[in-house]
């Protein structure tokens, strides 16, 4: 399956062949192959921009991910505690105990910066939160968000032009670099539904 650019993390459950496997995925700055092995169940847990884990820094786990050991089909091994593996039913529970705990942390400033407001530091005090939080830039940040929402608006029937007019592109040939950069798809295929499976959002996007 085809991978798109991503600037959260997350957390992967999931189950092949008897065995249970969990991991945290990082955010990715390009597309990719991402391995789906046949028979295999998943269940994500995306978070916002802005929350990150205590034990593990966001700049290690861009373009990467980390799988996290003794994982059983009840349990999974997260930051020296055992936690109950989620289903798509209960992980709001579990984001809930996780946060509860201080295991996953929240810069305020991040977050208050992805909702528009203008915070009263420096712009590089803004700029090294940002990469701290997330391990991008808010520059990255902006372009794959951008991307992926060219890619959601062309999958659902919307026209190149519409697309490259509404999110600000230069010209068609701008948006299409874009596109096979963080998507890894042509206009024509994400219109079309060809090119094979691709992976543009998790089963759950939770916030913290």
């Amino acid at each position: 399956m085809t991978s798109v650019a991503a600037v959260r993390w997350g957390l992967v459950f999931w189950q092949h062949e008897g065995r249970s496997y969990a991991s945290v995925s990082g955010p990715e700055t390009r597309t990719g192959a991402a391995p789906v092995p046949e028979g295999a169940t998943f269940t994500g847990i995306e978070f916002a921009v802005g929350t990150s884990l205590r034990a593990m820094p966001a700049t290690a786990l861009v373009d990467g991910g980390v799988e996290l050991p003794d994982t059983t089909r009840r349990t999974f091994r997260l930051d020296g505690a055992r936690w109950p593996t989620p289903g798509p039913d209960d992980a709001e529970a579990l984001v809930d105990r996780l946060v509860r705990s201080g295991i996953i942390v929240r810069d305020p400033l991040v977050a208050d910066v992805v909702r528009g407001h203008r915070p009263a530091v420096a712009n590089r005090t803004v700029e090294r939160r940002f990469r701290t939080a997330t391990g991008l830039t808010q520059g990255a940040i902006r372009q794959i968000e951008r991307a992926r929402t060219a890619a959601e608006l062309l999958a659902a029937g919307a026209l190149v032009a519409d697309v490259v007019a509404t999110l600000d592109y230069f010209d068609e040939p701008h948006l299409a670099r874009a596109l096979r950069t963080y998507v890894g798809r042509t206009a024509g295929q994400l219109r079309g539904g060809t090119g094979g499976a691709i992976a543009l959002d998790l089963d759950q996007r939770l916030t913290s």
